[in-house]
C-alpha cells in the first residue's frame, strides 16, 4: 500500500510540473507575438509619413523641388463693375428737324467714320427754309448797297436822318435773318455756299458726330422722328475703361496709381491688368458706395471688351512680404494643411504646416521658422502623393 501511494504522488506531481512547464511556454510566446506585433505597429506608424518617390516617378510626373522664398503679399479690396468709355465717346444721333426716315441701312454692330451718312429723313418744310435762305441772301445784297448809300448821304447831310435809320434797321433784321437761316440749313447738312434755287432739297441727311460703331438703331424706314427721338447711338471703344464701386469704408485704402486685377463674370480663370486713374469724392447716398474710374494697362484688350459688359476687380492697396510657397505644394486634408519635405533623394516627409495669405499662386507659411533654411520641399506633384 505504502508504493502504491508513492507511485500516484510521483504522478501528480509530475503533472504539475508539466503544467507549470506549458503555461510557461505558452506565456513566453504570448509575450513574442506581443513584442513582433508591437514592433510592427510602431513600424508602419513611422513609416506612414514617409513617401518614396523613384527618379523615373520624379521625371515622368514633372514634379520639381524648392525652397520657401519671400514673396509679396497684397491687401485687396474687391469691387464690381463694368467697361465703359467717356462720355465724349458715345453720342445719342437724332435728327435736328422733325421728318420721316427715308432711307438706313445700318445694323447693330456696323462700323460708322465720322461724318458718314447714318441715314436720311424727308419733310416738304425743308424746302421752305431752304426758300427763305435764298430771299434773304438776295434781299441783303441790296439792302446793304442801300444802307452803305444812306450812310455815305447823310455824312454829308445830303439825306434824313429817317432814311438813313430805316436802311440801317432794315439791313440788320435782314442779315439775322440771313445769318440764323444760315446756320439753321449747316444744322440741316445743307451747305449755304453752295445752295441754289435749282438744288433745293427736301430730303436731308443725318450724319454721324464720331467714328466707331452703330451700337443701338431705334430709327426704321418710314418712321416719323421728333427733333428729340434718338435714332443710333454711336460709341467708339478705342477708350473703353474700368468703372468699379466700392464701399465707402474701403475709400480711405484706394488711391490714384493701385493697380487693379479684372475679370469677367463668366471666365474667372483669366485675368487682366488696370490701373486706378481717378476716384470719385462724392459718396452715393443710396448704395453708399464710390466710384473708382481705371485704365487697361495693355490697350489692346480694350478690343476684346465691349461696353456694359459685368466685370469683378481686385484693387490691390498695400504690399507685405511673407514667407510663402507655390499652392501646388500644399495639400489641403479635413482643413489641415501638408507638404513634402525633402529628407533624401527618394524619400519625403509629409509635414503639416499653418498657412495664411494666398496671391500670385504663392501661400504664406506662417510657421516657416520650423524649418531650416534650405529645406527643399516637393513644389509641383506634392498633392496627389499626400491625398493618395
Amino acid at each position: 500500500m505504502k508504493n502504491t501511494h508513492n507511485k500516484s504522488s510521483n504522478s501528480i506531481y509530475f503533472k504539475g510540473l508539466l503544467l507549470v512547464a506549458i503555461l510557461a511556454l505558452a506565456s513566453c510566446n504570448s509575450k513574442e507575438k506581443s513584442e513582433v506585433t508591437n514592433t510592427d505597429v510602431n513600424e508602419t506608424t513611422e513609416d506612414v509619413d514617409l513617401i518614396t518617390i523613384t527618379e523615373n516617378q520624379f521625371t515622368s510626373g514633372n514634379m520639381e523641388v524648392g525652397k520657401i522664398t519671400t514673396q509679396p503679399f497684397n491687401t485687396v479690396v474687391k469691387a464690381n463693375g463694368m467697361f465703359a468709355v467717356p462720355p465724349e465717346n458715345q453720342a445719342d444721333v437724332s435728327a435736328y428737324f422733325a421728318g420721316y426716315v427715308k432711307n438706313i441701312s445700318l445694323l447693330p454692330g456696323d462700323a460708322v467714320k465720322k461724318g458718314q451718312t447714318l441715314f436720311t429723313i424727308e419733310n416738304p418744310e425743308y424746302i421752305q427754309a431752304q426758300q427763305d435762305f435764298l430771299e434773304a441772301k438776295g434781299h441783303l445784297n441790296y439792302l446793304k448797297s442801300d444802307y452803305e448809300r444812306q450812310k455815305e448821304l447823310m455824312a454829308d447831310n445830303v439825306t434824313s436822318k429817317k432814311n438813313f435809320l430805316k436802311a440801317e434797321s432794315e439791313y440788320t433784321v435782314t442779315l439775322a435773318q440771313y445769318e440764323s437761316l444760315k446756320k439753321k440749313l449747316s444744322l440741316m447738312n445743307i451747305n449755304p455756299n453752295t445752295l441754289s434755287a435749282e438744288n433745293m432739297r427736301s430730303v436731308i441727311s443725318v450724319p454721324s458726330p464720331l467714328s466707331g460703331y452703330a451700337t443701338t438703331i431705334n430709327a426704321t424706314k418710314g418712321m416719323y422722328l421728333n427733333p428729340s427721338d434718338v435714332a443710333v447711338t454711336v460709341t467708339n471703344t478705342d477708350d473703353l475703361h474700368i468703372e468699379l464701386k466700392i464701399f465707402e469704408k474701403d475709400l480711405p485704402m484706394v488711391k490714384v496709381g493701385q493697380p487693379i486685377n479684372v475679370r469677367l463674370q463668366n471666365d474667372m480663370n483669366k485675368m487682366y491688368q488696370g490701373k486706378i486713374h481717378l476716384v470719385n469724392k462724392a459718396i452715393n447716398i443710396q448704395d453708399r458706395t464710390v466710384d473708382i474710374h481705371g485704365d487697361l494697362v495693355n490697350e489692346s484688350d480694350a478690343k476684346l471688351f465691349a461696353p456694359g459688359m459685368y466685370i469683378e476687380g481686385e484693387i490691390l492697396t498695400t504690399t507685405t512680404e511673407y514667407p510663402a510657397l507655390p499652392v501646388e505644394a500644399v495639400a489641403n486634408i479635413d482643413n489641415d494643411y501638408f507638404v513634402l519635405v525633402k529628407e533624401n533623394k527618394t524619400n519625403f516627409k509629409k509635414l503639416l504646416v499653418k498657412i495664411g495669405a494666398t496671391n500670385n499662386g504663392f501661400i504664406q507659411i506662417i510657421n516657416a521658422n520650423d524649418f531650416e533654411p534650405n529645406t527643399e520641399f516637393l513644389t509641383k506633384g506634392a498633392f496627389n502623393l499626400i491625398t493618395e
